[in-house]
């Protein structure tokens, strides 16, 4: 059975993302405008700036980066009166500011989160939310002060393929969820975070001294600044960059607070290029059963060198089927058993006296109806979105109209942590060679 992306009986998620997309298809008054900038112009803020000023009413006011070469590639493209900068603080003094896109290497993101709200402005802030577990109570305590709109940016919480996916796993489609597998692999450099270095990358184009505050003096170390996914000091490696991807989508679909027992490993098998974090690790979390669902088991893996190529995989297996989430939608499967238990067992029964086969079998027949020994079948399900849909724009879209209304957002600080923090656990089991016990309702570890 295939989905159309048109509105279905029973499916509100495409008439409420109609609703959505008319309601920002208007004009809006020069009140209406959100001014942004954004702290970080690597690749992540480059993106969610394109995408964030395709929502109407969003213009573009400034912009902050370490290295000379990105701020000149503003102005560039956005115009030589941008206001641009190394040092946040900054944008955060000027009032023509109403939010920030926080896109900078995992070690700043709390900090400059919390300066940002204190400072009176909503923040998108790129995931992993924080560096450390540690530092997502006092984010989330700032959000709770301020009142200030705060987004984290894992898009595929805003998708509709994973609103969709949802509904038909609330209402039983696939049975009983008990187990998830979910992946990413890649096969390339770029992939494994080795970036194309720029030409001109010196301490006299990068303001290292400031990247590096609050840590223990360092000299410059082009690796450390251009390729910082690939060490702990500044980043949270695969776990904290791409198991946080599939935590969150994995946390809509099933309305989970987290596991409550984690357990990963990992290990460098070929990006040896003075990294300290693993290029292949697999992660497994225990789900407590809750209201909103039994428990289930979770088996993440990220293949930074994976013969099988570029491909992501979340697969949510149930009792009478399987949802597979692809790039732009997903598949349902189904194999249900029957309500009889079957008789023989593989080969054993051939090895009973043939008499005693006979008698076994007319106690069976006579027990169970030909009804109730039949498998039942049922259709399978395909879901695309809709052609051009874009879930990072979805995400943005409702950002802002967090910023405009004060509405509530999809992943406001409270679901961007309860996805973090198990990651963030997960680098903490790999590398103390233990079992990590969280406590996913009030989100520490036990």
């Amino acid at each position: 059975m295939l989905l159309s992306a048109a509105p279905l009986s029973g499916f509100i998620a495409d008439e409420k993302m109609e609703e959505h997309i008319t309601a920002f298809d208007r004009k809006f008054s020069p009140n209406d405008k959100i001014r942004i900038a954004t702290i970080g112009m690597g690749i992540m803020g480059n993106v969610d700036l394109t995408t964030a000023l395709k929502v109407p009413g969003v213009e573009l006011a400034a912009a902050c980066d370490l290295y000379n070469g990105r701020l000149e590639r503003v102005k560039e493209r956005y115009g030589k009166d941008i206001f641009t900068t190394r040092d946040y603080r900054e944008i955060l003094n000027r009032k023509d500011i109403d939010a920030v896109i926080i896109a900078t290497s995992d070690n700043w993101h709390a900090r400059i989160s919390m300066d940002a709200m204190n400072a009176g402005k909503s923040v998108y802030c790129e995931k992993p939310m924080v560096h450390k577990i540690s530092e997502g109570y006092e984010v989330i305590a700032t959000r709770d002060k301020t009142k200030k709109t705060m987004q984290v940016g894992s898009q595929r919480v805003s998708s509709i393929v994973y609103r969709k996916a949802k509904e038909l796993y609330k209402s039983g489609e696939i049975g009983q969820l008990n187990c998830i597998e979910a992946s990413f692999d890649r096969q390339d450099a770029l992939g494994a975070w080795e970036y194309t270095m720029p030409t001109d990358g010196s301490p006299q184009t990068v303001d290292w001294d400031r990247y590096i505050e609050g840590m223990s003096k360092i000299p410059y170390d082009a690796k450390k600044f251009f390729w910082w996914r690939n060490y702990r000091d500044f980043g949270t490696g695969v776990a904290g960059d791409l198991f946080v991807h599939l935590l969150s989508g994995i946390h809509v679909m099933t309305d989970s607070k987290g596991p409550e027992k984690i357990f990963a490993s990992g290990q460098l098998t070929y990006w040896k290029d003075e990294r300290d974090v693993p290029d292949v690790m697999v992660g497994i979390l225990h789900y407590p059963e809750s209201p909103e669902h039994p428990s289930f088991q979770v088996t993440l893996r990220v293949n930074f060198v994976s013969g099988a190529g570029d491909k992501g995989l979340t697969r949510f297996i149930g009792s009478e089927g399987v949802i597979e989430m692809t790039d732009n939608g997903f598949i349902v499967s189904h194999s249900i058993m029957s309500k009889a238990p079957g008789i023989g067992g593989w080969d054993a029964f051939d090895t009973y006296p043939k008499a005693m086969q006979e008698e076994l079998l007319k106690r069976y027949n006579q027990k169970y109806s030909q009804a109730d020994q039949t498998r039942p079948v049922k259709a399978d399900i395909k879901y695309e979105a809709p052609e051009g849909y874009d879930e990072h724009f979805e995400h943005f879209t409702n950002f802002f109209e967090g910023v405009r209304s004060g509405a509530p957002v999809v992943e406001d600080p409270v679901f961007g942590f309860r996805a973090c923090a198990p990651c963030l656990a997960c680098n903490d089991s790999n590398f103390q060679k233990k079992i990590i016990n969280w406590d996913p309702v009030n989100m520490k570890v036990v």
